[in-house]
């Protein structure tokens, strides 16, 4: 990791904000083409939605900050977000991509999180971006500003600080990214990784299918699990509604009792373990009109909740993710990257395994990798039985 890095842009003394839409769009003008750095702050203590409190926007050493006002009324900084031809370079970007969801209602392209550039790059899994820039550029960040009061103006010089730390690194992190992948023959890892990332964080936003995060009710009956589904959906859509976090509304633990005892009156209702008495006052008759609703339906979800493995599939993985981190240590990246856990456990539930289609694992950057060890795969879970 001691490779040459290219100069680190000095962080601006003067003419930090753009505070106007018409300033945002000529600043995005002037430096269209160029990759995009990117990030947000926002504050989400007791809402369901994130609150956008500040942008922070840079390019070819130029870094800015923007109220979310600002950047709101910007056609151009809505259509630079959808643009997938446009280079947008964030870091870890999970939380970021949530926000421009739910605050400007698109969803964006052209993203590449470089995280995950790192840790196909060698730098190590799930490397914190103050650590990695530490590690390579050998600047400790002030970190003291992270909790702060992000919504509050005029931010502090302390706030001004950190958050145009957290993008000045990001253009050359990203030189040097790409310069290890093309060297290792991953040149087009980090977009494809990218994009199954935004990908499974879109379908895992999906209400209808909230339950399936509910790893708990895994034991409940195809029938008692779609009292659940039906539960987790009205506990998603009120949470939306009055803007509350889940577990201020009904926690995980509750919607699982309830769909496994199935009550069919308040008594009842409140008789169910973790289930607060202002939840029976509250909302006391809707949820037992949806259960009785969902128990009459007869339908059952068209996908359960994942079972634990069994073990003969237990020991399959276990065989199987040998090999895969004998490809992850020959390509010096994670392990969790090429196989994550939840994508392998799902190719081994599949009956029968299909050996001659691996997924993903067979596509991509991971086919490269798992090249001298795909016989090996294919001929283990051929000649394994999968059944208790």
């Amino acid at each position: 990791m001691n490779q040459a890095l290219p100069t680190v842009p000095p962080v601006p003394d003067m003419d930090r904000w753009l505070t106007t839409a018409e300033g945002l769009d000529a600043w995005l003008a002037t430096h269209h083409g160029q990759p995009l750095a990117l990030d947000t702050e926002f504050e989400r203590v007791s809402t369901f939605f994130p609150i956008p409190g500040l942008v922070q926007l840079g390019a070819a050493g130029s870094l800015k900050l923007v109220d979310p006002s600002v950047a709101q009324q910007s056609e151009r900084f809505r259509a630079t977000l959808a643009d997938a031809e446009r280079t947008k370079l964030l870091y870890a970007m999970g939380e970021d991509l949530e926000l421009f969801r739910h605050w400007l209602d698109l969803e964006p392209r052209g993203l590449l999180d470089l995280q995950l550039g790192s840790a196909l790059a060698g730098a190590g899994f799930s490397v914190g971006y103050a650590r990695l820039v530490e590690s390579l550029f050998g600047e400790a960040l002030d970190k003291s500003a992270t909790r702060s009061d992000w919504l509050a103006r005029p931010l502090t010089p302390e706030q001004e600080r950190y958050a145009l730390d957290d993008i000045r690194f990001l253009e050359p992190l990203y030189h040097w990214v790409t310069d290890r992948l093309d060297h290792r023959g991953l040149s087009d890892a980090l977009a494809e990784e990218s994009d199954r990332f935004a990908a499974d964080l879109l379908a895992q936003s999906e209400p209808t299918d909230a339950y399936l995060k509910l790893r708990g009710g895994w034991q409940l009956s195809p029938e008692k699990q779609q009292v659940l589904r039906t539960l987790v959906l009205w506990r998603e859509q009120e949470c939306r509604r009055r803007d509350r976090p889940r577990n201020r509304v009904l926690a995980d633990a509750a919607l699982i009792a309830i769909a496994d005892r199935l009550p069919d009156s308040p008594g009842a209702l409140a008789a169910v373990k973790d289930v607060p008495p202002v939840v029976v006052r509250r909302f006391g008759e809707p949820l037992l009109a949806l259960i009785e609703q969902a128990r009459e339906s007869g339908d059952v979800p068209a996908v359960l909740i994942d079972r634990p493995l069994t073990r003969p599939q237990q020991d399959l993985y276990r065989k199987v993710k040998k090999r895969m981190v004998r490809a992850a240590d020959k390509a010096d990246v994670p392990v969790e990257l090429l196989a994550p856990r939840k994508r392998l456990e799902a190719l081994l539930r599949v009956q029968p395994v299909p050996v001659e289609d691996l997924g993903l694992f067979d596509t991509g950057w991971r086919q490269t990798v798992l090249a001298d060890e795909r016989a090996d795969i294919v001929t283990l879970l051929g000649q394994q039985d999968m059944h208790d």
